[in-house]
């Protein structure tokens, strides 16, 4: 992966200052939205093998709450197969399927005991992460660490130290935000 590319894209296309209220509530001069990098093919193609590099190597499937972590386990997936790599991609739904099976789990599920990573786009409270790994673990399956693409740096690595869980983080907000500011014309 190109790091800084990827820090380009991140800066150039999902990252915006101003005034903005968040999905925590709280309000922030920061706003940053992944998807216009995760839902591109070449965002995607950045994203995945960098992400996959972060995940557990005795993990057996990534997971992630919907709708942000989507395109990300997909991704990571395909780019652990590309590898030589079994790994499944798990979603986790914010709540149960009211009809059918009423899962709260999409995907090819492995065994109980499995170790499974959690995926995520943009850490802020950690909330969103630790709903992902609690039906995670309900359904039987062993998580210890979530992979970001962006660390808000707003409480979320204290939050997921307060859950005992291991926060990896591609890129802190201060850093976007800086190669944003670097490149306005």
């Amino acid at each position: 992966m190109s790091r800084d590319n990827l820090l380009n894209r991140l800066a150039a296309e999902c990252y915006r200052h101003g005034a903005f209220t968040l999905a925590s509530g709280r309000n922030s001069d920061h706003y940053v939205n992944c998807k216009p990098v995760a839902l591109s093919g070449t965002g995607l193609a950045l994203l995945s093998p960098a992400m996959l590099a972060c995940v557990e190597p005795d993990a057996v499937a990534v997971g992630g709450l919907t709708l942000g972590a989507d395109p990300l386990v997909s991704g990571v997936a395909m780019a652990a197969a590309q590898a030589g790599r079994s790994l499944d991609a798990l979603i986790v739904r914010k709540q149960a399927k009211g009809h059918g099976t009423g899962a709260w789990l999409e995907g090819p599920l492995p065994p109980a005991g499995a170790r499974v990573t959690v995926l995520e786009d943009v850490v802020t409270t950690g909330g969103s992460s630790i709903q992902a790994v609690n039906q995670l673990k309900q359904a039987g399956y062993v998580v210890a660490r979530v992979v970001t693409i962006v660390d808000r740096e707003e409480g979320g690595q204290e939050a997921m130290d307060a859950a005992g869980l291991e926060l990896v983080s591609l890129f802190k907000l201060s850093e976007i935000a800086a190669r944003a500011k670097e490149l306005k014309p």
